[in-house]
């Protein structure tokens, strides 16, 4: 039986020009997610600075490009060397995208929205499946952020990956940010969202900045949280209280020290709220 992932507390994205900061030590977190796919095919340099954070924090991997909704047969190579990775470094749980990343082994470099029907909920509970009993862990899917919608959706896109992770067994990491961006893209209520995910699945946050364009918004990760996108993570802390948190930057990178302002904030905020 797939063990469940660990309650830790707070953590950061690992960014290479924080690298410094980060092996200095003596940060009031508990893990650091990185991007699976930096690590996968190195001997190097990142690897060796990951093994030392390593030694102070837990490690959480976050991949890109296992594209699990893609028709596509699941890249064994791919599978082989993040299973590597991982009896390396042992994380404390692993997660990637709802999503497709390419078909006929082109790859899009984008998380791209699939229609959101009881055929497609099948297909991806195999591959979770298939997924979770050769790396011998429970994996955690994300929502991501869309732009489109699929006039062959019969579902709600809370119903749809509540749905996945109910049949498979895996987890939901939940974007809190991806939830924001989606009400207002696609004219949904967040909060219907919030309350149609089993607080049982969801075993991980991320939060984020984005853009807004006018008429539609952007999931950039290159500013800080809005009051709104603060407002949602309150009222997500109500339903799903303390649940392993971390803040994603990955576009105009700011200082590591305005990164920890950003998950403290999100630590005052747990504290009032499960008070």
């Amino acid at each position: 039986m797939r063990s469940s992932p660990p309650v830790l507390g707070h953590g950061l994205g690992i960014r290479p020009s924080h690298w410094e900061k980060i092996l200095e030590g003596g940060h009031d977190l508990d893990w650091f997610e990185i991007i699976s796919e930096n690590f996968m095919d190195t001997e190097g340099k990142p690897l060796a600075l990951l093994e030392k954070a390593r030694k102070d924090y837990s490690i959480v991997c976050h991949g890109v490009s296992m594209s699990i909704g893609s028709v596509d047969p699941l890249n064994q190579n791919y599978l082989k060397k993040l299973k590597a990775l991982f009896d390396r470094i042992q994380p404390a749980w692993f997660s990637d995208h709802l999503c497709w990343t390419g078909v006929n082994q082109l790859n899009t470099h984008d998380l791209l929205p699939l229609p959101q029907t009881p055929t497609v909920v099948e297909h991806i509970v195999n591959r979770i499946d298939e997924v979770q009993n050769y790396m011998g862990r429970k994996m955690l899917i994300e929502n991501v952020s869309s732009y489109v919608s699929f006039k062959e959706s019969t579902m709600t896109e809370w119903d749809f990956i509540s749905d996945i992770a109910k049949r498979s067994g895996c987890g939901i990491l939940l974007d809190i940010n991806n939830i924001y961006v989606n009400a207002f893209n696609h004219g949904f209520n967040a909060l219907d969202y919030l309350e149609g995910v089993p607080a049982q699945y969801v075993s991980q946050f991320h939060l984020a900045g984005h853009t807004n364009n006018g008429t539609y918004l952007v999931d950039t990760h290159s500013a800080k949280m809005l009051d709104a996108t603060w407002d949602l993570y309150r009222l997500a802390l109500q339903k799903f209280k303390h649940v392993p948190t971390m803040v994603e930057w990955d576009a105009e990178i700011p200082t590591f020290d305005v990164l920890l302002s950003e998950i403290n904030r999100a630590k005052e905020i747990e504290k009032s709220v499960l008070a």
